[in-house]
């Protein structure tokens, strides 16, 4: 199937965004796509804040996004937007590297008042980099979200199936970029 980058734009080593998204990567696994993880807190911050385009973790996070043919972007909200270590990813990233992509984006945070940052902040960004399809984004409450003793997550009940539907429809679109074209019949 696809290669799917997951983006974790979170600051924080215990993000529910990083571990919602872990969890929806398990889904994608299981729908037989190639699922690659960036943490974008594991990269190095004097680069990104520098703008240092040369660094070895910019340059491999740039082939990361080259070589997928889709990407999930998970943000928590911050202040009515997505958040700065996202923002400086992007920032550094070639202009166009989401040309040729299905996107999916997704964010999280404490309250409903956030819901609108994914198409008011993150979609236009993702757009101007030349993403192909933009799948609906979601939404996703924190405390919708418990992350169990062993690291597992669970969803609300409701969160899980309104998730489940918005990956299943970034699954099929990514599944729509690989169909062979079939000559027609004369």
């Amino acid at each position: 199937m696809a290669t799917v980058l997951s983006v974790s734009g979170s600051p924080s080593p215990t993000s529910r965004t990083a571990r919602l998204l872990r969890h929806l990567d398990t889904r994608l696994v299981d729908q037989g796509h190639q699922v690659v993880p960036l943490d974008v807190r594991t990269l190095s911050a004097q680069a990104l804040l520098g703008a240092d385009f040369g660094h070895p973790d910019i340059v491999r996070a740039a082939e990361l996004f080259a070589r997928a043919d889709g990407v999930v972007i998970g943000t928590p909200v911050y202040k009515a937007a997505y958040s700065g270590l996202l923002k400086s990813l992007l920032d550094v990233l070639p202009q166009y590297a989401l040309a040729g992509k299905t996107v999916l984006p997704l964010a999280t945070g404490g309250s409903t008042a956030h819901v609108l940052a994914i198409d008011y902040a993150l979609r236009p960004v993702l757009s101007s980099m030349g993403a192909d399809h933009i799948v609906q984004g979601w939404f996703v409450l924190d405390r919708h979200i418990t992350v169990g003793a062993d690291d597992s997550v669970v969803l609300e009940p409701g969160t899980a199936d309104s998730l489940g539907r918005i990956v299943d429809t970034f699954s099929e679109a990514l599944a729509g970029r690989h169909r062979p074209l079939l000559a027609a019949a004369g």
